[in-house]
């Protein structure tokens, strides 16, 4: 084993964070990961412990390397994947004043408004490739600049979690082109802070990291996390990219025509273009990977959390004869939910419980059932849940058609919890009308960071290698009887969530007066 050449992703998420090491090949060796729970006092707060994921990453690599019995020099590289939108205000000694802030957290929601409206936010998304919502840190910053001037005065540098790592590690502000492209303060075209964007948001890029590519290199780390993470200081730590756009390469969706659709808590759909590109519309994001890959598609906020709620508030007699039985509650979900018909005859769902990302961008929309008659029963809610998920990505990817013109053969291939479900991985092919594969990796951001990785080492030309290391385990085909009722119903869904807009927007109103 000790010839061989190793190398460890790590994917910071918003609720764990993974680290796998691999053989160069390919080949997983070890795996750990570190689970830990949103600060969520109130519904409209969601937030991280910045020093908790900083162990969570130290421990992650740690466990990894111990597990495998790996010498340190035999490890090639670190390298790493994040998630996306977070904001954390350091003071002048380099200390944390707020905690990590993330994607979730929706109290800036009427800066975002308010960017939309003022200071004509659709030209902003246009250079920035960040769609105008509470997810994006120019929301949040403005939201602490203008609301929380007791932390704006100390804060020295806005960061995101990713940032904080390499600050304890290298004691240096860097933040890489994928996720700086995230944050609604990078113009795409010059791959540079975004001056105008800047002044509105009230900062200067002293506020802000240096912008670096994402295979820049780093040596030397911190003795003290080196010794405990067991690396050598020579070893070399690749600053990575975003979770989404690393995902892609992880499921081998990157060549033209190839979709990556991923489904955990939320959702996004993407695909890998040449160059940036924006919607007219404001409906999509761009973000890059690199400054020769580009990556475009939309988030949703409503993925298996439908589900959770389906199993929490719906299916309360079915948790019970698991806990009985020892089986899996989801297992008898998808069981009732299987004995409805595809289009669950006629009930549609909004899997808004959250607010919505692409394709509406608005955090005032709500979740609802359409067509509910006497004749529906609780099997019926189930399935036009878990189809209303499917359904909002595919209102995403008729989005995405418009922007991306394509020539190509459309391929899905699908990560994520939902995966692991025969049902939700059907009516993903029924309601696409596409062949989906469900690629043998599940940790797709830890992959698809190693593969970056050995591109910045140049030890590949290309991301293609990703062909041989990503097996497959299912494959779905379109059951043409269900592709046909849900073409049915994919016009009335459309429709919906346009004619409810005034209502959404009403209702948001009176259910904040109700929590004042």
């Amino acid at each position: 084993m000790q010839d061989n050449r190793y190398m460890i992703g790590v994917d910071i998420g918003t609720t764990s964070t993974k680290a796998i090491l691999y053989q160069e090949t390919g080949e997983l060796i070890s795996y750990h990961n570190y689970s830990y729970t949103l600060k969520t006092p109130d519904v409209h707060t969601a937030e991280l412990d910045p020093e908790m994921i900083l162990e969570a990453v130290v421990l992650t690599i740690e466990k990894v390397i111990k597990e495998s019995k790996v010498n340190a020099s035999n490890i090639s590289f670190i390298s790493f994947s994040s998630a996306m939108h977070s904001v954390i205000a350091i003071d002048k000694n380099n200390k944390p004043i707020t905690n990590c802030i993330t994607w979730a957290d929706n109290r800036s929601a009427h800066w975002a408004q308010r960017i939309k409206e003022k200071f004509d936010g659709l030209k902003i998304y246009q250079r920035t490739g960040t769609p105008i919502h509470s997810m994006s840190p120019l929301s949040k910053i403005m939201w602490l600049e203008h609301e929380h001037p007791e932390i704006a005065r100390k804060t020295n540098k806005y960061i995101g979690i990713k940032e904080y790592i390499f600050l304890r590690f290298f004691n240096l502000y860097v933040v890489d082109y994928s996720i700086a492209s995230c944050t609604g303060l990078m113009n795409l075209h010059t791959l540079t802070w975004d001056e105008e964007v800047l002044h509105i948001a009230g900062i200067t890029e002293q506020k802000l990291s240096s912008i670096v590519s994402t295979q820049e290199i780093f040596t030397r780390c911190n003795p003290y996390y080196a010794k405990r993470m067991g690396v050598l200081s020579e070893t070399k730590f690749i600053i990575g990219a975003s979770d989404g756009v690393l995902s892609n390469i992880g499921v081998n969706a990157i060549n033209p025509g190839e979709l990556a659709i991923t489904i955990g808590t939320s959702g996004a759909i993407r695909t890998i273009i040449n160059k940036p590109k924006v919607d007219s519309k404001g409906r999509i994001f761009c973000y890059a990977l690199t400054d020769e890959h580009w990556v475009v598609g939309g988030p949703v906020n409503n993925g298996g959390l439908v589900l959770r709620w389906i199993r929490d508030e719906l299916a309360q007699k079915e948790v019970h004869k698991a806990q009985t039985l020892g089986l899996d509650a989801y297992d008898l979900i998808t069981d009732l939910a299987e004995s409805v018909p595809a289009g669950s005859e006629g009930l549609l769902f909004h899997p808004y419980l959250q607010g919505e990302r692409a394709p509406l961008w608005n955090s005032n929309v709500k979740g609802s059932y359409f067509g509910l008659t006497l004749n529906h029963r609780r099997e019926h809610m189930i399935r036009a849940a878990m189809e209303g998920v499917i359904l909002n990505l595919y209102t995403v990817y008729l989005s995405l058609q418009e922007i991306v013109a394509n020539n190509h053969e459309i391929t899905l291939r699908a990560t994520g919890g939902f995966a692991q479900s025969k049902l939700w991985r059907q009516m993903l092919a029924d309601i696409f009308n596409r062949e989906v594969t469900i690629p043998d990796n599940h940790e797709s951001s830890c992959l698809g960071a190693c593969i970056l990785g050995l591109y910045a080492l140049k030890k590949i030309d290309s991301f293609d290698i990703a062909t041989n290391v990503i097996g497959e385990t299912h494959r779905h085909k379109p059951i043409q009887e269900n592709v046909t009722r849900y073409k049915g119903i994919i016009p009335i869904y459309l429709q919906l969530s346009q004619v409810l807009q005034p209502a959404y927007e009403a209702i948001s109103k009176y259910q904040m007066k109700l929590n004042e």
